[in-house]
């Protein structure tokens, strides 16, 4: 197979951006319609999450039918297969659903597990991050670049937080120095976007202690590319859960970051 990873990018593409369609029809005219087929204490899952994520489907089966799939609303395939994607249908649900126009599609591609093809979209701004092992990270086609920013007293940083008793009780305290030391700490609701916010040198960190590969494959790869930094970690007691670092300029020790 041709790995420059054009056509596999191409697919991934238009993809995201035809769910990303779907998903503007029904926040703009149709937000009091939205089915929610499942409530947690503190997550939503919409009967449009798994729409989207079947479109998403059905457009990349087409091109490459024997690639496996690995995402928030279903997994087929091969799990031990060279190839799979990796989808996000709707990151920041909550935000979708209350209409805060803070969510994205992503779509990674791996090869025996590592991230070769990345595609985060952002449809109600229509920002399309896009990127491929070996080209360049590009957003709506230009080149981007991590932040410059080395100190801690001028960054920007994005937090996640799971509502876990264990994830808080350990979190917490760090995001407390976090809030006295840095220029400003948010809490925006989707990983995806941040990162990519990341790769683009908007945030000059992301930090989260819990968090699933669907929600961070495609921008840790765009981070990566952008001249940025990624410590990810599979979690001891689920290998499906990690804790990452996403970070442009700034270091491990400037945010006293431990996994």
């Amino acid at each position: 197979m041709n790995h420059s990873y054009q056509t596999q990018l191409y697919t991934a593409r238009e993809a995201a951006l035809a769910a990303g369609e779907l998903l503007c029809e029904h926040a703009l005219h149709h937000q009091g319609e939205l089915i929610v087929d499942h409530r947690e204490a503190h997550d939503i899952k919409l009967e449009l999450d798994r729409r989207a994520q079947e479109l998403i489907e059905k457009k990349v089966k087409r091109v490459f039918p024997d690639f496996a799939i690995y995402g928030e609303e279903s997994s087929s395939g091969d799990p031990n297969a060279e190839y799979r994607w990796v989808i996000d249908p709707i990151d920041g649900t909550v935000n979708f659903f209350y209409g805060i126009p803070h969510f994205a599609i992503s779509i990674a591609l791996q090869r025996n597990k590592e991230t070769v093809v990345g595609v985060i979209y952002d449809p109600m701004r229509k920002e399309l991050w896009e990127a491929s092992r070996g080209g360049t990270v590009l957003l709506n086609k230009n080149p981007i670049v991590v932040s410059k920013r080395s100190l801690l007293s001028e960054a920007v940083l994005s937090i996640g937080m799971s509502k876990s008793a264990t994830t808080m009780e350990k979190t917490l305290p760090h995001f407390l120095e976090l809030l006295r030391s840095a220029h400003k700490c948010r809490m925006m609701g989707s990983a995806t976007l941040d990162i990519a916010y990341v790769a683009c040198g908007r945030l000059d960190a992301y930090i989260e202690g819990q968090i699933s590969l669907w929600d961070i494959a495609a921008g840790a790869l765009m981070v990566e590319m952008a001249g940025g930094s990624v410590d990810l970690k599979a979690h001891d007691e689920d290998p499906d859960k990690y804790s990452i670092l996403a970070r442009g300029s700034l270091t491990r020790e400037v945010l006293q970051y431990t996994d």
